[in-house]
């Protein structure tokens, strides 16, 4: 990987974004705010998978309300979505939130700015300046002819210099378009104008398989040109699916430790376990082990649905299951322990996790 761009680092509560910091994997609840138990619920499992910052939309003071009682016991720090009315961004800052997710030129005019960074500024809390090619101001629209590079980078920077003005540098900054070469060129552009960490995404990017595609190899190009410091991978699909590709991506670009190791085949028409579920389950929870225990050994866990491949996969990894009609064969460094159920053999799989990785 090229050397990451160093830019001036903010803290969203305990996450450090920028300075040289890991870059951190965020996503968005997708159930009202005021559902303060469905909220934390996806809180607490974004987090299991990975997650380090998670956002809430708040449309309203019913939302804002809310805040308080989520930030009291969400595990992740949250950021609060704001649009067009900086007395809810006040609330949410009243409240305790990590950070603001607002444009300061859709707010109103230099006071109400000034007001919300004022109330920001004893805890520095930052402010990440959203700029949307479907949501860009009409003069800039009107001027370039469509939200071009050109014009997210330029809507960008009046926000920014917005906040400058008033002496305030926590700052982090997206230009998010909905196709690549957009995408490409707006942070390519952003990347040589300001300081400040960059928060990375492919906006309204599509349903899981074709959001999830354009998302990485949009993002991969960035992140191999160091560029990017924090990333959400938006997709019409559950905030799991978000997660599993942030974190996947920056594995897969050497930006994050390893997880879980686990071979799993494709299935065909020999299998007769229901084998996705168990490979689900079993990444999970290796996951789960892996981030309570970042030193224990990373073992190789292999999950196969049928005695083609499956015990040849097993003699390679350190644990495997082998799929046979409705049980899994259950080995340990190539050798059968036991044929058992599935459930008895998936708990007996993970008790062998604890007891071979130390």
């Amino acid at each position: 990987m090229t050397l990451r761009t160093q830019t001036r680092p903010i803290h969203v509560g305990p996450v450090q974004v920028g300075g040289g910091a890991p870059v951190s994997v965020q996503t968005m609840a997708n159930v009202p705010t005021t559902d303060v138990p469905a909220v934390l619920a996806q809180t607490r499992r974004a987090a299991e998978l990975g997650c380090d910052i998670f956002r809430v939309a708040v449309p309203d003071q019913a939302a804002a309300e809310a805040l308080r009682a989520l930030v009291a016991q969400s595990p992740l720090p949250l950021v609060a979505d704001i649009h067009f009315d900086y007395r809810l961004a006040l609330a949410s800052l009243e409240a305790g939130v990590a950070a603001l997710r607002i444009n300061p030129g859709n707010i109103g005019g230099p006071e109400r700015v000034r007001a919300v960074v004022e109330a920001a500024r004893p805890r520095r809390v930052p402010i990440r300046i959203g700029v949307n090619g479907g949501s860009l101001e009409k003069g800039l629209v009107a001027k370039y002819g469509s939200a071009t590079p050109e014009a997210l980078v330029e809507s960008a920077l009046g926000h920014v210099r917005l906040l400058e003005a008033l002496d305030y540098r926590e700052i982090a900054v997206s230009v998010k378009a909905s196709d690549i070469p957009r995408t490409l060129a707006a942070y390519r552009l952003l990347a040589d104008r300001v300081p400040y960490p960059l928060h990375l995404g492919l906006t309204e990017a599509g349903t899981a398989l074709r959001g999830t595609v354009a998302s990485c190899v949009a993002l991969s190009r960035l992140l191999e040109d160091g560029i990017g410091d924090t990333l959400r991978i938006s997709l019409t699909a559950p905030i799991e699916q978000e997660v599993r590709v942030g974190v996947e991506l920056l594995r897969a670009c050497g930006l994050r430790a390893p997880g879980a190791w686990v071979t799993s085949c494709p299935t065909c028409g020999r299998t007769q376990v229901d084998l996705q579920s168990a490979a689900e389950r079993v990444s999970d929870a290796l996951e789960a082990f892996y981030r309570a225990h970042p030193a224990a050994k990373r073992l190789h866990v292999a999950v196969m649905g049928c005695v083609v491949n499956g015990p040849g996969e097993a003699r390679e990894a350190d644990l495997a299951l082998c799929g046979g009609r409705g049980v899994f064969a259950l080995y340990r460094h190539g050798e059968c322990l036991a044929t058992l159920p599935p459930e008895e053999a998936l708990a007996e799989l993970l008790r062998l996790v604890a007891q071979e990785a130390g």
